[in-house]
């Protein structure tokens, strides 16, 4: 039996981030050995409960920062809720103003998105209407915040596991309002504004061939993008083209809500419950509408299965050991039916 060809390392732009990434099969093991080794759950026979020392469970809620609001509305068995956060980077009720060369009052919002009243329960544990719900609240939120004419951009993010950010336990995400717009969010405009100029097409619109593609939705695609940073990193991307994540209507919330389970869930079992971090990349609410053609919104997920070394900080530049097709073969092959 003949093996298979050696693959030599390949350096590949992302036009979208506008950085050059190594793929390097000498530096890895194969696609479907990688797993986290310390998975952030284990199996509960009854993931329904609260736990008293958990100001994020149901019945706890005085113990919490201000509500902004629940789902469902005004009630006690509520699903979802968004509150400030009781530390938060940025501060709402300060007056933005110029304290010296360089440096501004941190004035902006920081929230907190609690995704159920449930202790045990996890994100991708919800029903694909549950997780879409958990969309509309960012959504609502968002559009919330695209009123107050202070604000320039507003990242919405999820930490889970602690090697990834998470302070809590408890299923929760966050939504940080900020007064400017940040460097690599220009850089990432710039970089698909190049694009759009040479090619007159918007580099995520044509980020959907067969070899990176996981799985579509009605609205959606799941891809290992093509220049992919880290390793079994995904994006969500809209299939019609789509500036404003907060634009997005509450039946393709449901469906965004069911690609996002599958893929986490896929995620989940490839990788042996991994930590992550997922980020929405959607455009400054001020944005002109020469720049719309080219602004695409998507959410980027990142499984935290490597460490970032003296390389990649100094230069900017990222070694990926897993080609993104084979990564998105492994993850199309994901078999979640259980026994």
């Amino acid at each position: 039996m003949s093996s298979a060809p050696p693959r030599f390392p390949e350096i590949r732009r992302d036009v979208v981030f506008n950085r050059s990434v190594i793929f390097s099969p000498a530096r890895s093991r194969r696609p479907s050995d990688f797993k986290s080794h310390s998975p952030n759950k284990s199996p509960n026979p009854n993931p329904n409960y609260s736990t008293p020392s958990c100001p994020f469970c149901r019945g706890r809620e005085h113990e919490c920062a201000p509500e902004i609001f629940r789902i469902p509305h005004e009630t006690d068995q509520w699903k979802i809720r968004v509150i400030e956060n009781l530390y938060p980077a940025l501060r709402r009720e300060l007056e933005p103003s110029v304290l010296g060369e360089g440096a501004v009052i941190g004035f902006g919002i920081h929230d907190v998105v609690i995704e159920t009243p449930f202790h045990g329960v996890h994100l991708p544990d919800l029903s694909q209407a549950e997780v879409g719900e958990v969309v509309v609240s960012y959504r609502e939120r968002v559009c919330q915040l695209a009123k107050n004419g202070l604000l320039e951009y507003v990242q919405v993010f999820k930490n889970y596991g602690a090697s990834a950010g998470a302070s809590m336990t408890h299923s929760h995400s966050q939504i940080i309002g900020l007064p400017f717009v940040p460097p690599t969010v220009s850089a990432r405009f710039d970089s698909l504004k190049e694009h759009f100029d040479k090619s007159g097409k918007c580099g995520l619109c044509e980020a959907h061939s067969e070899d990176i593609l996981i799985n579509e939705s009605n609205h959606f695609s799941a891809i290992v993008p093509f220049a992919a940073s880290f390793p079994f990193e995904v994006w969500i991307i809209p299939r019609d083209h789509a500036s404003y994540f907060h634009d997005l209507d509450e039946k393709k919330a449901i469906d965004f809500g069911g690609l996002l389970k599958l893929i986490l869930s896929k995620l989940s079992k490839q990788l042996n419950d991994p930590p992550y971090n997922f980020m929405i990349h959607s455009s400054p609410f001020h944005l002109s509408p020469p720049h719309l053609p080219y602004a695409h919104w998507f959410m980027q997920i990142v499984p935290q299965l490597n460490v970032i070394g003296g390389f990649e900080i100094g230069s900017g530049c990222y070694i990926n050991p897993v080609f993104p097709e084979d990564a998105a073969k492994v993850l199309r092959e994901v078999n979640l039916t259980t026994s």
